[in-house]
């Protein structure tokens, strides 16, 4: 299974939320742990599309195997 922009950059984003919530309770911002966690919780569903969209595509090109390993 392959890997795709959207997994990527939505672990990368993440990642860098997890940074921000931290150095945000790090210096007592709300604020900056707020904007952290928003960028983890949007991190994870663009990744979580991603794996999606690697599913489907594996998914049909299983199919089309199958279905021209069932042709005479």
């Amino acid at each position: 299974m392959g890997i795709n922009k959207d997994q990527v950059e939505g672990r990368v984003k993440e990642a860098a939320g997890k940074v921000q919530e931290t150095a945000g309770k790090a210096v007592g911002s709300v604020s900056q742990q707020a904007k952290g966690l928003a960028n983890q919780v949007a991190g994870t569903a663009q990744a979580k599309y991603g794996d999606a969209k690697e599913t489907i595509k594996q998914t049909v090109k299983d199919e089309d195997k199958r279905e021209r390993a069932n042709k005479p």
